[in-house]
């Protein structure tokens, strides 16, 4: 028994070695297959990165959040790499089944440790194969997060750390039995009840049982190690270890997400410069978005072998949920056995110009496999008749929510890799829905999604003044430039032009005059800031737009472009935004095209005065009510706190949050320029959000973003119809609700009663801008 155990576990271990040496320089060529990034963008500050690393694993701060599965996932990642010594005490005992690890082997918090950890490792893989057993696909469907995962490969992952977990325990009774521990031993505080169910075993008996059993565990995990290095594309196995340099290499060193900012364009990592990218005399070919797999950046690869399907960003994704085909965890597993498929073509220097045209000779191409070749002829983004790795549906129903990337363990940057795909479709195969086009044209020639006049984003204020008697300050008429104001408010297109976000304008300008905060706008010289367009993958567009409003802003807070001295600090130039995709663009992306400013969004000025005593709630707004959180808002700027300070500041209301809101906010469906395209897939999004407020029978749905706003009301309106909610329910913005409140009973709407325009100067604390 001795003999035949020694022998195979060495053969297994000598065979599994190999082959996962041989696989782990295998993804290593595979990952540098992908392009260059910007020096520095993934390896800045690289304390801060391996922090970052160490935080996520050992506080498993994604994980964590859903409750007892992230428990038991953290004693089984825990255990897979503080159990090792385990496997060498294993080998140890095929040649001496008494044998002990030198020097800490009876040490007894080392035993008590192994107990420990052993017994949690086990307990918490029981506890991920039970859930994974009650969320079975073929029970849910659609709704198993595990729908679509390979489960063959998380059974077998699963079974094998159960087996390994059962096998340390077992040989922990052996030892203790053969070393003659004849009582309860600290030690033991886990395996005792088996050392005395194997008490009075002959010696001999128990070496064989040792032998066997320390062959099951050393075979078991050699087989694994086989069968991994043998699967490349096994992301269930190898996120295990790639999880790590994936967390390090995120965009942000500090641990945030990849949200809020779209990276520019990179081609040969290089960021693209539209005024010369296709001048003939270009060394190398410019690359716009990804048209092949090989497009990607190193990261984008790493991204995709790290994937560990466990479908987080499926339960979360607003357009999975409805019924539609995209899944950010297949997208991101078809991305990856596509890569890995295609991977010998790339490696023997295969690969496709921009024209199509094949980079690789006959020569280089004759010992490629035809299934490699074969890959590298699918269209990355194409139906199934064209046998595309991406359908366009799935890549056009994203909203951009960000949800996916909320909640993905390993920090995959999903939102990014589908902008990038898009980039290509747009600028170079003009290849999109039709109705995004109007949208682009109109941007175009007019600067705004609905083609209006520019004079048509002042009627807002018109209205205003009539009906209270307050002129809002506009740079270039009533102000000459922003120096002379405290806050530009950027109005936005929706804001100004959309009748139903123009009631949330008014309301805060009004708020803002009744507070005396010395304000202005930029009226007709506002243009879209292009947040829709940068979305849809038309980044042309959105710098060209960019760069006209940063020069505009820039020269309104007094800057010359010219001359450095004129230069501000951000801290001097203060915008706020009822619009968080306005918000979001003028703080985290103009940045990239030289606009530095404090930005803030208006809940967040709004509770600031709130809080400083200089807007009151003293009227009564009666009724139950809900918060929606705007994604651009919430997740990507991780403003949660304001829109609900000041909700609960209202005399009279009700708060009762939806089941999904915060991090895990359900999407109105707006987002990712989605607001401009039709909805011809599945369930509407907005009407799902809405029947998950419904359910709440509320009398006032609340939000705070104007694309929110739009959509929450057409399917309230839709519902109202159809008989489904009440009549009275009204869907309205913070700043709306406020006001109700700070207006007396026998206001006329004006603003009379408020403080005089030049309230007395105290000290304050201003309001967090965003980062």
């Amino acid at each position: 028994m001795q003999l035949a155990a020694i022998v195979v576990s060495l053969v297994l271990a000598a065979v599994g070695i190999a082959l996962f040496a041989r696989a782990i320089a295998q993804i290593y060529r595979f990952v540098r297959l992908g392009q260059p990034v910007p020096e520095g963008l993934r390896t800045d500050e690289p304390g801060a990165r391996t922090l970052t690393v160490a935080r996520e694993f050992f506080g498993h701060t994604r994980m964590n959040r859903w409750g007892v599965i992230g428990f038991a996932h953290w004693f089984v990642a825990v255990g897979f790499f503080a159990l090792v010594l385990t496997l060498v005490h294993a080998m140890g005992q095929l040649f001496r089944a008494d044998w002990t690890l030198p020097l800490i082997g009876t040490w007894a918090p080392y035993e008590i440790f192994t107990e420990f950890i052993g017994l949690m490792t086990t307990l918490g893989i029981i506890t991920l194969i039970v859930v994974r057993l009650l969320s079975l696909p073929s029970r849910a469907g659609r709704k198993s997060r595990f729908a679509g995962s390979k489960a063959g490969q998380a059974y077998f992952v699963e079974y094998v750390i159960l087996t390994i977990g059962v096998a340390i325990l077992v040989l922990r009774g052996l030892e203790g039995a053969l070393h003659g521990v004849d009582g309860y031993e600290a030690a033991y505080f886990v395996s005792y009840p088996l050392v005395a169910a194997f008490e009075g075993l002959s010696v001999s008996a128990l070496q064989n049982l040792t032998y066997l059993v320390a062959l099951i565990k050393i075979g078991t995990s050699f087989v694994w190690m086989i069968v991994v290095g043998l699967n490349t594309n096994m992301g269930v196995a190898w996120h295990r270890f790639l999880a790590f340099p994936n967390i390090w290499f995120k965009r942000d060193a500090q641990g945030g997400t990849a949200l809020g900012e779209l990276r520019p364009m990179v081609s040969g990592g290089k960021e693209i410069d539209f005024e010369t990218a296709l001048d003939d005399d270009n060394e190398e070919e410019v690359r716009f978005g990804a048209s092949q797999v090989e497009d990607f950046s190193w990261k984008g690869l790493l991204d995709f072998s790290t994937c560990t399907e466990c479908g987080r960003c499926q339960s979360q994704c607003p357009a999975w949920n409805t019924g539609k085909p995209l899944s950010p965890k297949l997208l991101i597993m078809s991305l990856r056995d596509h890569a890995h498929a295609k991977a010998p073509y790339l490696l023997a220097g295969g690969g496709k110009t921009m024209e199509g045209e094949e980079k690789a000779t006959d020569e280089q191409l004759k010992d490629v496999p035809q299934s490699a070749l074969d890959e590298a002829e699918r269209p990355l983004i194409g139906t199934a008749e064209e046998n595309g790795v991406i359908d366009p549906d799935v890549l056009w129903s994203c909203t951009t929510c960000g949800a996916c990337v909320e909640q993905c363990p390993v920090d995959i940057e999903h939102v990014d890799h589908i902008v990038d795909m898009r980039r290509y479709q747009v600028m170079i195969e003009s290849a999109f829905p039709s109705e995004a086009g109007t949208m682009l044209k109109n941007l175009e020639k007019k600067g705004n999604p609905w083609g209006l006049a520019k004079k048509q984003r002042l009627e807002w204020t018109k209205e205003l003044a009539e009906a209270t008697g307050f002129e809002v300050p506009v740079v270039g008429k009533t102000v000459e430039d922003l120096t002379e104001v405290d806050y530009l408010y950027w109005v936005g297109c929706a804001g100004a032009l959309e009748d139903r976000a123009k009631k949330t304008t008014k309301a805060f300008a009004e708020l803002l005059h009744i507070a005396g905060v010395n304000f202005a706008i930029m009226g007709g010289d506002e243009k879209c800031t292009g947040d829709s367009p940068r979305r849809l993958g038309n980044e042309f567009l959105f710098q060209q737009l960019g760069e006209e409003n940063v020069a505009t802003l820039n020269a309104a807070f007094g800057e010359d472009d010219e001359d450095e001295s004129t230069k501000k600090p951000a801290s001097k130039k203060k915008i706020v935004a009822t619009c968080p995709h306005c918000f979001n663009t003028l703080a985290n992306e103009y940045p990239q095209l030289g606009g530095h400013y404090e930005v803030i969004h208006h809940t967040q000025l709004l509770q600031h005065l709130v809080d400083e005593g200089k807007l009151v709630p003293v009227t009564p707004v009666e009724g139950l009510i809900t918060y929606h959180d705007p994604c651009y808002l919430g997740r990507h700027n991780k403003v949660y706190t304001p829109p609900r300070e000041i909700i609960g500041k209202v005399p009279g209301l009700r708060n009762e949050e939806m089941h999904r809101h915060k991090e895990r906010g359900f999407c109105c469906g707006a987002g990712g320029a989605r607001m401009w395209m039709e909805e011809r897939i599945g369930k509407r999004i907005n009407n799902e959000r809405v029947d998950e407020a419904l359910s709440l029978n509320p009398d006032i749905v609340s939000t705070a973003c104007p694309f929110c706003l739009v959509m929450l009301t057409d399917s309230v309106n839709g519902k109202k119809n159809d008989a489904q909610a009440k009549e009275d329910l009204r869907v309205v913005d913070v700043a709306q609700l406020l006001l109700d409140s700070v207006r007396t009973p026998g206001d006329d709407g004006g603003s009379s009663d408020g403080p005089s325009d030049e309230p007395e100067k105290e000290e304050s604390t201003e309001p967090e801008p965003a980062n």
